[in-house]
């Protein structure tokens, strides 16, 4: 094996990792990579269900801030079919509101 050789596969290594370097900086710049949860690590935007109408539109419920919202979403458009549902309460607070009403 000769110098030439071992040269060639350094040059390879730092090619490769540099166009890594750069894809992954288009990737920040451009918004593909992961958004950070802001407020103590919990994120306020939250995509609850999907679900597809037809081939041109979705109805899409939503969650900010404990807070639900019906939209349908369109190619040219997007219309908000209801606003401000609450949280739908789990089984455990059902038992728990349950259990505190007996006496």
């Amino acid at each position: 094996m000769s110098l030439d050789l071992y040269t060639r596969f350094v040059i390879a290594v730092i090619a490769v990792l540099a166009l890594l370097a750069v894809f992954a900086w288009l990737a920040r710049r451009f918004g593909f990579a992961g958004r950070l949860p802001t407020r103590g690590g919990r994120r306020r935007l939250v995509i609850v269900e999907v679900a597809a109408i037809d081939n041109k539109r979705r109805l899409v419920l939503l969650r900010r801030d404990d807070v639900e919202h019906l939209v349908l979403v369109g190619v040219d458009s997007a219309v908000v079919i209801e606003s401000g549902i609450t949280k739908p309460r789990s089984a455990d607070d059902f038992a728990a509101l349950v259990q505190g009403a007996t006496p």
